[in-house]
């Protein structure tokens, strides 16, 4: 072996070395992210409510995350939800739906997509729920609309309003008619929330799309957004195809939902938290006027009985 060869021979173990990318797993483990201006530290986003200082990009976040946020750092209680048995269909493709699950709880330490919790945010009671993106892409199977209906019933027998943060593409496919059945069975239960006269706000995040956006998300009292969040039913590409139009560069954002009235306000991340509790307020506020004014129309149909009683 001369010098050339042993030249050669580093070149091509340099270049190994170069070309190595880190897995996945790598990615996230480490301290690093990506946005708008190249890699960032996580615990600069994590202080700036995962937001980008420079560009505002909104990064998606884990319900635990999320929970901390809106509630404050370990001030609100995980509420169990029911657990139906997983890969009721049996499902297999390139690999079999309950491997996915197994990978997916792995990943998000969660046993499904959506969390419930509770706490309070400026004196007010709050049951709340999310979904984490991270889990098999936000979508909804049993197991999750189980878990939004037990929330609704939390907050029934609680007597506390609902906030949730829908995040997902839609009904999970492996289910298939299970989850479809899913949007029938949510829509069902936010409805007895407004039997209940309680107020019930939708908080959209990045992305809210397919059946999500198609039954509970859209069925919201008051409708917030975080800036520049993807809200659609069907994508951009197949209705640009249908109508054979040019749509516009911001459609299906939070901004174009909101001017054509699908979302009622834009709120910062870090505003969240104050905006929902006040508008908490004055709803509560407004129910219990209402409360009140029932109470004494009772009170006086009741008074002439009392009369004639005595």
């Amino acid at each position: 072996m001369n010098w050339l060869t042993k030249a050669i021979g580093l070149g091509e173990k340099i270049k190994k070395v170069l070309r190595k990318r880190s897995s996945k797993e790598e990615i996230e483990n480490s301290d690093w992210t990506s946005c708008c201006k190249g890699p960032i530290l996580k615990k600069d986003l994590e202080n700036n409510f995962w937001v980008c200082n420079s560009c505002g990009k909104h990064h998606r976040i884990s319900c635990r995350q999320r929970f901390d946020i809106f509630f404050g750092k370990n001030a609100y209680e995980i509420i169990e939800t029911p657990q139906p048995a997983d890969d009721p269909l049996n499902w297999v493709d390139t690999k079999s739906y309950k491997d996915r699950l197994k990978i997916a709880r792995k990943k998000t330490n969660q046993n499904c997509a959506v969390m419930i919790a509770r706490g309070m945010v400026n004196g007010i009671e709050i049951t709340a729920g999310a979904i984490n993106f991270d889990f098999i892409g936000g979508s909804c199977g049993a197991a999750e609309s189980e878990a939004i209906i037990y929330g609704v019933q939390h907050a029934i027998d609680n007597q506390t309003p609902y906030v949730f943060f829908p995040c997902g593409g839609g009904q999970r496919m492996f289910e298939s008619p299970i989850a479809l059945a899913g949007m029938t069975r949510t829509t069902l239960a936010i409805n007895e929330l407004k039997k209940n006269k309680l107020p019930y706000v939708v908080c959209f995040t990045d992305p809210t799309a397919g059946g999500i956006t198609a039954s509970f998300a859209m069925l919201g009292d008051i409708h917030f957004a975080e800036p520049g969040c993807l809200i659609a039913f069907a994508g951009k590409r197949v209705i640009q195809a249908t109508v054979k139009e040019e749509l516009s560069p911001d459609f299906q954002t939070s901004e174009f939902c909101e001017k054509h009235g699908f979302v009622d306000r834009i709120v910062h991340r870090k505003d969240l938290r104050k905006d929902i509790s006040n508008i908490l307020s004055i709803l509560l506020k407004k129910q219990s006027e209402v409360n009140s004014e029932n109470l004494n129309e009772t009170s006086e149909n009741i008074e002439p009985f009392t009369k004639a009683a005595s």
